[in-house]
């Protein structure tokens, strides 16, 4: 039997911490975030996922045009998305500090009462 444990919506603060770094656009977010994702990330959940968080304020788009190719949405963080990703960090601190502690119970030999 194979269990599979992650945070949900991790994804979020993924986009929010690249997003933190530089101004970016869909297809480069899927390269950034594929170098340290253990799965392979599917470009309509990376899209969902970003009109979700414009509809809630997290991010803005702006259509960014080049001479040479298409006009490419560019996605950048919002002040909102800022304190959203520091909630993200704090949970995320507090769900690490819960598997340590519980790693650290497992691995300690318990005595059995018989």
């Amino acid at each position: 039997m194979s269990t599979q444990v992650r945070p949900k919506n991790l994804l979020v603060p993924v986009i929010l911490m690249e997003l933190q770094q530089w101004d970016s656009y869909g297809y480069e977010l899927m390269g950034k975030t594929a170098r340290f994702w253990q799965e392979a990330l599917n470009p309509g959940t990376l899209y969902r996922t970003l009109r979700q968080m414009e509809k809630n304020g997290d991010v803005k788009s702006t259509w960014a045009t080049a001479k040479n190719g298409p006009a490419r949405r560019m996605y950048s963080v919002t002040e909102a998305g800022e304190a959203c990703l520091e909630s993200w960090i704090t949970a995320l601190k507090q769900c690490q500090s819960n598997i340590d502690s519980f790693l650290g119970l497992y691995h300690r030999p318990l005595a059995r009462d018989n």
